[in-house]
Parts: structure tokens; C-alpha cells; sequence
């Protein structure tokens, strides 16, 4: 399963979310959308828009921190 999330490091639901995968033990790809354009516009192409955390499981794109859909698609 690949896990990623688009954060900033000032994002409260983004650090919210990364506690949930470490409790979790979710291995996770983070890119830091504050600082890396191109992430950030990759982010942008995936939902059309800025709001932060983006989390992407396989093929699934989750906008915000949705503890319930994350438990559902990492099956947790």
C-alpha cells in the first residue's frame, strides 16, 4: 500500500494525520507543500485546490484529515 500526504508544517489536521499513521504504523511518503512548488502543483493537479493535508492511499485522494476513511482504506 503507498501512502502519501501533501502537508506544511504548520497544519494542524496534517500533524494530526501523521500521529494517526505513526500510531498506527503507517509507513508514509511526506512532501512538504510549503516548501516544494513542484509537489504543491502536483497537489493542486490531483484535487484543484490549495487546502492541506491532501493524503493519497494507492489511488484513493482524501482531502483533509478523515480519520474514518483512513481507518477504511488502510483497513485499520
Amino acid at each position: 500500500m503507498d501512502v502519501t500526504i501533501y502537508s506544511t508544517p504548520v497544519c494542524h489536521f496534517c500533524n494530526a494525520a501523521k500521529e494517526f499513521f505513526k500510531e498506527n504504523n503507517v509507513e508514509y511518503t511526506e512532501h512538504d507543500v510549503a516548501s516544494d512548488a513542484e509537489k504543491r502543483q502536483e497537489m493542486i493537479d490531483m484535487t484543484g485546490q490549495m487546502g492541506v493535508p491532501v493524503i493519497r492511499i494507492d489511488d484513493d485522494v482524501i482531502i483533509g484529515f478523515d480519520e474514518p476513511k483512513l481507518k477504511e482504506l488502510l483497513d485499520i
